[in-house]
């Protein structure tokens, strides 16, 4: 039998903030009053891992009280109508998967989830929690939060190369190509493979052969699905004047 269409979505931040959670580049947010290199770095978390776990409470907290918006559940709603959406997102929040959909993977890790400090296989779902200092893992090491931090590999970006790879569409929303490795990953695509990048931002650079869709994340996904669920395949439309 001929294998479905595969469509592969790479999201960022700003597919995450339309449900108001804040992008580390906000001037008011959380990250306005803490240097990144104390509370999301390695170094930061020997000096003072309270202030780190700390940080990362107020940030859970913030993904608690978020809500998926119009662009996660139209890509949701996609999968469960049958096409097959494998979603890589460097977001650590879980919008995607309390929008419905399934096959998605964490680049830089999950803020709903511990992990031991000495093996990163080793990992608790927190659920309504926090991890506090003494919360230790099945080898008695302290518990951090399961997010990959500057400085440290990416251990998922191998599995993410061959989903994109796989492609037959890419669909890139809320990032600007430009955070490494992630924004490497468009150069996984086969030659005959279009990509589509929906962003608000006009003045936004994006490779050679990239459709671009000057829309927010929250009218061009679902704009885009509505076009896929019409027609009953993926492709790219011209414009983001759907």
């Amino acid at each position: 039998m001929a294998k479905s269409p595969h469509l592969v979505v790479l999201t960022g931040a700003g597919i995450s903030a339309e449900s108001g959670i804040e992008t580390f580049r906000a001037a008011d947010g959380l990250w306005a009053n803490h240097p990144i290199e104390d509370v999301a770095t390695p170094e930061g978390w020997a000096k003072n891992p309270q202030r780190v776990l700390s940080f990362y409470d107020a940030r859970r907290e913030q993904v608690r009280d978020a809500r998926p918006n119009a662009a996660h559940r139209a890509l949701a709603n996609l999968e469960a109508l049958g096409f097959d959406v494998s979603i890589v997102t460097q977001n650590i929040d879980d919008l995607h998967e309390r929008a419905g959909s399934r096959q998605v993977l964490h680049l830089h890790g999950e803020i709903m989830v511990a992990r031991s400090s000495v093996d990163e296989r080793m990992r608790y779902p927190l659920g309504r929690r926090n991890i506090a200092m003494g919360d230790v893992c099945d080898r008695g090491s302290q518990l951090r939060p399961d997010v990959v931090w500057f400085g440290e590999a990416v251990p998922a970006y191998q599995e993410a190369c061959e989903l994109v790879a796989d492609a037959d569409l890419m669909l890139v929303v809320g990032t600007s190509l430009a955070v490494m490795p992630a924004a490497a990953l468009i150069h996984e695509l086969p030659l005959d493979a279009q990509c589509v990048l929906v962003d608000p931002d006009p003045g936004l650079q994006v490779p050679a052969g990239v459709t671009r869709w000057v829309m927010p994340a929250g009218e061009g996904v679902p704009a885009l699905t509505r076009h896929w669920q019409r027609e009953g395949r993926l492709f790219v439309p011209p414009s983001g004047n759907a």
